[in-house]
């Protein structure tokens, strides 16, 4: 499926649209990766080893993968230090703090419902 190109107010898109960009968008960012990548990120600065270890289970090529899709979105800029071996930090952009923001209420509400969430899944397998 080929994404139409947005030339609209950001009011005009339209999620529940098969090729609305605002749905594309949505998919990139709302991945389990992508969502811990950004919380990490919230911090400051960090290097591609230093998100990986404090991303656990996360994959080089997963890693790799989802901060290209980050970096292409604008959420985290990507900074090379020309030295040997070269230094690669990545930092948030005003729209990636911003969808922080809103991943932090996500975190909020996760631990507040867990407990609810744990006894309806007990509940259910029983």
């Amino acid at each position: 499926m080929v994404t139409k190109q947005f030339t609209g107010s950001p009011d005009d898109a339209d999620l529940r649209r098969a090729d609305s960009l605002a749905r594309e968008i949505f998919s990139d960012v709302a991945n389990k990766w992508a969502l811990l990548i950004i919380e990490a990120l919230g911090d400051g600065t960090l290097r591609f080893s230093e998100l990986r270890d404090e991303i656990e289970g996360i994959s080089h090529k997963m890693l790799t993968q989802n901060l290209r899709m980050l970096e292409r979105n604008g959420l985290v800029d990507r900074c090379v230090h020309p030295t040997v071996p070269p230094r690669v930090e990545y930092t948030l952009t005003e729209p990636g703090r911003g969808l922080r923001r809103t991943t932090q209420h996500m975190c909020d509400w996760t631990h507040q419902y867990l407990g609810h969430i744990e006894a309806s899944r007990s509940r259910f397998g029983a």
